[in-house]
């Protein structure tokens, strides 16, 4: 496929005015600062591709509904973009997603359709036949990618003299977006994800893509991030315009969501990885003027009541 860059972000950047929040960019270090994507209307960047895949659809085939699978974030967005839009919105929920997400995207008015994870995808495919709907992948997709790109141009926006921006990795949309925008900026690209759910990294060493075991995946805090394999689209991006990926344990995942949250933004665990990754680097990657991202703040609140309760320190990030 043709690799998406930074026209494509711009175009989708003009179709998102007015409706993301152009999110801040705050300094937590000399050198580091992180992107709050956590200050979206639905806590997470995932409104940027959502938004921009639904309103460059035909309106009647809109006005059928919106259809998606999703563990939260991305189903959340959509039913808030189906809500704006005045469409019905379908969300497939894996079984093993957060329950605060999932009550999130019920009062935002989604219909969630709750089935085993492996039988998502095709339970969403049954669902858009019913319905007569749209599907709106969670990533996979050139508008989804070129919606969450936006992130990437306003970095650089932002911040001119950024040296390399630390990236999230699930399915591979936000930072497939990202690299579009940056493509040939000189700014590297650093993909982090948790070592459960680490097939980014595996694709990256293999020169093809590489898939997890679901019940590995489902392990990691990081549930933003529990696909088993980066997307066919995605993918290519990943290859060609990422530099290189790292991974992190869970210990890591929580050390750097007591840092953020003690430094003022409440992430999820997810939305900590970026930050993680950055405190895993040594030598010239950690000299460089760094932005982590910080992709949502859709905490389980179970979970971080558990880590805020460790009594461990407040880490440095540098």
């Amino acid at each position: 496929m043709t690799l998406l860059g930074p026209d494509d972000v711009a175009r989708a950047a003009a179709v998102l005015e007015g409706v993301a929040v152009r999110t801040p960019v705050e300094d937590l270090a000399p050198g580091f600062a992180v992107k709050r994507e956590d200050l979206q209307p639905v806590g997470a960047f995932k409104l940027r591709g959502a938004f921009h895949a639904a309103r460059r659809l035909e309106a009647d085939t809109r006005a059928a509904g919106l259809v998606t699978h999703s563990s939260g974030n991305h189903g959340r967005a959509l039913a808030w973009v189906a809500r704006r839009l005045g469409v019905p919105c379908t969300v497939v929920v894996p079984d093993d997603a957060v329950a605060a997400k999932v009550d999130a995207m019920a009062a935002l008015g989604a219909r969630l359709v709750r089935v085993p994870a492996d039988d998502r995808e095709s339970a969403a495919a049954e669902e858009v036949a019913r319905t007569g709907g749209a599907f709106v992948p969670p990533y996979d997709h050139p508008h989804v990618i070129a919606g969450q790109g936006t992130v990437g141009a306003e970095i650089l926006a932002d911040r001119p003299d950024v040296e390399q921006v630390v990236v999230p990795i699930g399915g591979g949309g936000l930072i497939s977006g990202i690299a579009a925008a940056l493509r040939g900026s000189g700014v590297r690209v650093l993909g982090a994800e948790p070592e459960l759910a680490g097939d980014a990294a595996a694709s990256k060493r293999a020169g093809e893509r590489v898939r997890f075991p679901r019940e590995q995946v489902a392990a990691t805090a990081a549930d933003g991030l529990r696909a088993t394999v980066l997307g066919e689209l995605t993918w290519p991006h990943v290859r060609d315009l990422v530099a290189d990926v790292v991974t992190v344990d869970e210990e890591a995942i929580a050390d750097a969501t007591r840092h953020l949250h003690a430094a003022g933004v409440p992430c999820e665990a997810s939305g900590a990885v970026a930050t993680a990754g950055y405190r895993a680097l040594g030598g010239a990657d950690r000299a460089r003027r760094t932005v982590a991202v910080v992709s949502g703040g859709n905490v389980d609140p179970a979970w971080l009541a558990r880590v805020l309760a460790d009594g461990r320190g407040v880490p440095t990030v540098r």
